[in-house]
């Protein structure tokens, strides 16, 4: 559910609700790092450079997309709210100014200027609103791919937010109550979690559950990463435990807010794609090696609810018990075929490196949504009920890759968390399968009707 933040120590994490699985790459001018990245203990070598990671016409040609955007199907007139952590200063390798980084990935990609502004309401008194970390570089870059013309609204919170539960859902239900009046879609990566079910009190999932209700009475569609540690629930205390090094015990469970039934989780593929042409080869569940043992980033989020009951959309579904399934849908975010991002620094350099973990696919799907909501002329708001109907149709194996091989598993040495595998048809590795959106955009604003 991450792209990348500080370590702790020095340098950078490999790991977590916040964060990619990537070391920090040396800086180059407006090109890509040639060399190869290290692979990190457990895990493989995630890709580095802009012929190693897919550049993101590749990744709008893998997924369907370049016949939309050539209709003129970008985004124009649909804004996405993503909710950030305001960052203080400029304190470290791959802290930044946002604007910069935009810049600097549009013209490095021949991409239209991004059409982006800051809401601080939530975040108070904030020197420096475009300030970011590589997580919140990464949720604009990747939804500005997918729909370049859309508005990007930028909802800070205050820095702490995500260092305990309580303040974590108080976050969560200010910034979604914030966006019903600010666009169609929100994308959930960081900001929005609030740990594994076991995390939150009954009275916290009734407030955020509230939250979400509202979300959808205004026709909002609310997305979010269903987790990076497979069928382990992200920590409880997740800034703590994932920057300060806080104490983790892993548990076998879903995350919120993903397992609501009103949001549409967005698990983790593995995408295999041409490097020359784009063209989409095959994908599989991401899970390890594609991640890294002992860590918080090892595999797609996914498993079944202990809190939240089978919503109807999911009925007739044979994998799906009396307890809701995550995800709902997915996309790649594994390191290793992660899309080159950009990363400006002092005197016109760049960092280019990878996306990665379920922070990259929640906006990607952010990004569908707002290409369907231009297409139908409206809002599609709590899209879940049209896409499992849309999958269960005769259009289904269009508009969705069906993912059949690998699977969540997680590592916390001595011990193994056995996950679930991906299988035909909707589990929950990977959902109802990643987009193919020339046909999933327009047949989704059409069975959103019904």
């Amino acid at each position: 559910m991450r792209g990348f933040r500080r370590a702790a120590a020095a340098g950078l994490a490999a790991a977590g609700l916040l964060l990619a699985a990537c070391a920090a790459r040396p800086a180059v001018s407006n090109a890509a790092s040639t060399h190869p990245a290290s692979a990190p203990p457990g895990g493989t070598a995630d890709c580095d450079s802009v012929t190693t990671c897919y550049t993101p016409q590749q990744l709008q040609m893998a997924y369907g997309l370049r016949p939309l955007l050539d209709r003129g199907i970008d985004g124009r007139g649909e804004t996405v709210v993503l909710p950030e952590l305001a960052e203080p200063a400029l304190n470290g390798p791959l802290v930044s100014n946002m604007r910069q980084d935009m810049t600097a990935f549009d013209h490095l990609f021949h991409l239209p200027a991004a059409r982006m502004r800051v809401d601080t309401k939530l975040a108070g008194r904030v020197a420096h609103p475009w300030y970011a970390f590589g997580e919140e570089v990464l949720d604009v870059e990747m939804v500005h791919v997918i729909a370049p013309r859309a508005t990007l609204v930028i909802d800070l919170v205050k820095n702490t937010a995500l260092n305990h539960v309580k303040p974590a859902v108080a976050a969560a239900v200010a910034s979604l109550r914030l966006a019903e009046s600010q666009g169609g879609i929100v994308s959930e990566s960081a900001v929005g979690q609030v740990g594994g079910e076991n995390c939150d009190t009954r009275a916290e999932v009734a407030r955020l559950h509230g939250a979400l209700r509202g979300a959808a009475a205004h026709q909002v569609t609310v997305v979010a990463a269903s987790g990076d540690i497979g069928v382990v629930g992200e920590p409880c205390t997740l800034g703590r435990s994932v920057f300060g090094g806080a104490p983790f015990t892993p548990v076998k469970v879903a995350n919120l807010p993903a397992s609501d039934p009103l949001v549409l989780g967005a698990g983790g593929t593995s995408l295999n794609a041409s490097h020359q042409t784009g063209r989409w080869l095959s994908e599989t569940g991401w899970g390890l090696p594609y991640g890294t043992v002992g860590s918080t980033f090892q595999a797609s989020g996914g498993g079944f609810s202990q809190v939240f009951a089978k919503p109807g959309y999911q009925d007739g579904i044979p994998a799906i018990g009396a307890w809701r399934g995550v995800p709902d849908v997915s996309a790649d975010a594994s390191g290793h075929t992660g899309m080159a991002i950009a990363i400006a620094q002092p005197g016109g350099q760049t960092y280019i490196r990878n996306s990665g973990g379920t922070s990259a696919s929640a906006p990607i799907w952010a990004g569908l949504i707002a290409l369907a909501d231009q297409f139908a002329h409206r809002h599609l708001g709590f899209v879940n009920p049209a896409l499992y109907r849309l999958a269960a149709s005769p259009y289904g194996h269009r508009a969705f890759h069906d993912i059949t091989e690998g699977d969540n598993t997680a590592k916390f040495p001595p011990r193994t968390f056995t996950g679930y595998r991906a299988a035909p048809g909707w589990d929950p590795v990977t959902g109802l399968g990643s987009p193919d959106a020339q046909w999933l955009v327009p047949l989704l604003a059409r069975f959103a009707q019904h």
